[in-house]
């Protein structure tokens, strides 16, 4: 990681880092408090095949971190991070800006939208039909009984706001993705049974991916990938522990996903 960037007359509600990912291979501009990127984005974004190439939609993308992951992977995509919080998004700005991303800048662009709108709003907002060829998502999962931040943007980040989110997330990823579109997403293994619903008669074909803390405990996340539109059945696929037995190490395989050099699905 590298050091926090901040300033003598910089309020504390606007103190920054800028953090390494993949192992330098891009930056990321993010708050000090609020939301931050973690495990999950980097998880999220080892959900695309590496030769992937076309336009990807990450839907929610707080400060870019999972689309910037995908983008600094995948030489060959370009990736929108559409976020509604103009916070959040003018951070992801940043991030693109950032001279170490140079590489990425050409193939990354900002859309300020709420996932969340349908219809011709969802349009006149950017978020056109048929114009991705893959959509990832991290949408706000927790429930609103689990501990909640009293931070308002990582509250916004974090809790779910009632039982339709996943729905309404997949609709949206449905309509803007062509046909044989792919979908990923991270959320609790408890989301599973809603998320499977809310995919029905929109996308097929899921491969869902349990994320263990060790490998004698519960998985604590699920990574589900899916085609739109795909007849194909449901597939539970090996599970992710992301410490060695001895509960101390990351697992070789997880250091190689959550850095880039290896994928969530093997592709």
């Amino acid at each position: 990681m590298i050091a926090p960037v901040e300033t003598a007359d910089m309020p504390a509600s606007q103190m920054e880092t800028l953090d390494a990912f993949h192992r330098g291979d891009f930056f990321l501009v993010q708050p000090r408090k609020g939301h931050r990127a973690g495990m999950d984005a980097m998880m999220l974004a080892a959900a695309v095949p590496s030769g992937f190439s076309g336009r990807l939609a990450d839907l929610g993308a707080g400060a870019g971190a999972a689309g910037l992951a995908v983008a600094a992977r995948c030489e060959n995509a370009n990736v929108v991070l559409i976020e509604r919080s103009e916070e959040m998004a003018d951070f992801a700005r940043r991030s693109i800006a950032h001279e170490a991303n140079g590489r990425i800048a050409g193939r990354a662009e900002i859309l300020v939208a709420d996932v969340t709108l349908t219809g011709r709003a969802r349009q006149q907002a950017g978020l056109a039909d048929r114009m991705f060829d893959f959509a990832i998502m991290n949408p706000p999962f927790n429930a609103g009984a689990d501990r909640a931040s009293p931070d308002a943007l990582r509250r916004s980040a974090h809790v779910m706001e009632d039982d339709a989110l996943f729905e309404r997330w997949l609709r949206t990823a449905s309509a803007i993705l062509r046909p044989r579109g792919g979908l990923a997403l991270i959320a609790r293994p408890q989301s599973l049974p809603v998320i499977l619903a809310a995919m029905e008669g929109r996308f097929g074909g899921a491969c869902i991916k349990p994320i263990h803390p060790r490998p004698d405990e519960a998985a604590i996340r699920i990574v589900v990938r899916a085609t739109r539109g795909s007849r194909a059945g449901l597939s539970l696929m090996p599970a992710l522990s992301i410490h060695e037995a001895d509960g101390e190490r990351f697992s070789a395989q997880t250091d190689a996903i959550t850095n880039g050099r290896a994928t969530l699905f093997g592709d």
